[in-house]
């Protein structure tokens, strides 16, 4: 007998499974938010150098001439963002005037910026613009460094701690994080502090699509696993629109911040997950929740029969094969499991990579960032559907490849639409944007799927069927283990 049979009896997908689903996933999407927060608090808004002190007694002039006079344009007619002129151009106000090329400097006073769409953003305030233009996007690559770092320490502490644990702490982490991030005013400061975010995301992510898998029967795991995606996407829904309505970077940085406190304090009622409590020794808290589970599924009759030795005859199988120690390194013990994990890698590097290329910098599309952000947003809705449908019927593999296939199609058919054509642009990277999405999420599940709870030398591996071929290891013998999905 496998866990889920007990899970089973218990009431399968029932009233306890769709409330602990729906907690762990509402969190899951406002990560979303701090993902792609930088399209909004790192926005870069039109700007030129501010004029030299030394012609502020030429101010008399309009707002309009003045920048014409100082302010050199670019090919486009547009005044250039990073030179001005060494002295006022008088001259070019005629307009008579050809066009003749002055000498030209660096912004040494400053830069004037548009406020008309944008009050404030990190860029603005700090001045990363020109040759300072490069710390906005080492913002978000410490952002992402802390998500990897995140992934090897949280999803550790998980298999050692239990899942619980990390995720309270994770949702205490971010909520403090993100608070004295738009509180402290330098830059270095908003790097640690995003950095310390970005590990949170991992803790997050990891642990609540351990305890969503480990305390759900099979038949509810693939749904699960795709509304997982749907709360990410709602999450970037929410983005747009706090986004437009509190534009002030600090402030937006704070209100998707706060909502973690709540989290954190309801989170203290969320059951460890009891698998891998009996995995570990600790029959009896494991009983005592899934005796919560049985009454509030209402099946107080079936939790009152539960015993610590009828629940552990549920998993007796899974207790001849724990190691004793894990490692990193059990993911390359043995060619088949080496195999998996190699090409893991590889599809999720490239789904990454792609997903987050795309989402990453919207202003580059040259539409209105608000609604490229709902764009990209609702593009996901349809797109999963699809891949709930496919995961079903024809499973995750075919899934996997079909979506990731399809999405360097719209990727590289895009290097190809020329630049002044943006809506076309916009809607081929939402179209590989979705398809990417529905791809994460597939892999995801499908990550949980190929590895057990514990690294097993070879209990854990695919078995070969009759005719040879590679088959998934049931979920009945499995569970989402964090230490495997930081892979």
């Amino acid at each position: 007998m496998a866990f889920t049979d007990l899970l089973d009896v218990l009431g399968g997908v029932g009233r306890f499974q769709l409330v602990y689903t729906a907690l762990l996933l509402l969190p899951c999407g406002l990560l979303a938010c701090h993902n792609f927060l930088q399209n909004f608090t790192a926005a870069v808004p039109p700007h030129h150098c501010q004029g030299a002190a030394a012609h502020a007694a030429a101010a008399g002039n309009s707002s309009r001439a003045w920048l014409r006079a100082t302010i050199p344009l670019d090919e486009l007619g547009v005044p250039e963002p990073c030179q001005r002129f060494t002295e006022p151009q008088w001259a070019l106000l005629s307009p008579n005037t050809s066009v003749h090329r002055a000498a030209t400097e660096s912004c040494k006073d400053g830069w004037v910026y548009d406020h008309s769409v944008f009050p404030s953003t990190i860029v603005m305030e700090w001045d990363l613009v020109c040759e300072a233009r490069t710390l906005r996007d080492l913002a978000q690559s410490i952002y992402m460094a802390g998500v990897l770092v995140g992934a090897a320490v949280f999803g550790s502490l998980a298999d050692r701690l239990g899942r619980k644990a990390p995720l309270v702490w994770s949702y205490l982490q971010l909520a403090v994080t993100g608070a004295a991030t738009a509180y402290f005013g330098s830059f270095s400061a908003y790097c640690v502090f995003r950095f310390l975010m970005g590990m949170t995301f991992s803790g997050i992510i990891l642990n609540s699509l351990s305890l969503v898998v480990e305390w759900m029967p099979t038949r509810g795991r693939t749904v699960a696993g795709v509304l997982l995606g749907f709360s990410f996407t709602l999450g970037q829904l929410i983005l747009a629109g706090a986004a437009y309505l509190i534009r002030p970077w600090r402030w937006l940085q704070f209100a998707v911040s706060v909502p973690f406190l709540v989290f954190f304090l309801y989170s203290w009622w969320l059951p460890e997950s009891s698998r891998w409590l009996l995995l570990h020794g600790k029959s009896q808290l494991a009983v005592q929740n899934l005796r919560k589970v049985a009454a509030m599924n209402g099946r107080q009759e079936e939790g009152a029969r539960l015993t610590q030795e009828v629940v552990s005859s549920y998993i007796q199988s899974e207790f001849t094969s724990i190691r004793t120690s894990n490692s990193v390194l059990d993911l390359f013990r043995t060619p088949a499991i080496r195999k998996v994990t190699c090409c893991l890698m590889v599809v999720w590097f490239s789904n990454s990579l792609a997903y987050y290329g795309l989402a990453m910098d919207l202003q580059k599309f040259g539409l209105s960032v608000y609604l490229v952000q709902v764009l990209f947003g609702v593009i996901d809705i349809p797109a999963m559907l699809v891949a709930t449908a496919t995961m079903i019927y024809v499973g995750r593999r075919a899934t996997v490849a079909s979506f990731l296939i399809l999405a360097g199609l719209m990727v590289i058919s895009n290097m190809f639409v020329p630049e002044d054509l943006q809506a076309l642009r916009t809607a081929q990277a939402a179209l590989g944007k979705g398809c990417l999405a529905s791809s994460f999420i597939c892999i995801y599940l499908f990550t949980g799927e190929l590895y057990p709870t514990e690294i097993r030398a070879k209990e854990g591996l695919p078995k070969k069927d009759a005719e040879g071929k590679s088959e998934e290891i049931s979920l009945q013998q499995l569970g989402a283990s964090p230490l495997v999905e930081t892979i």
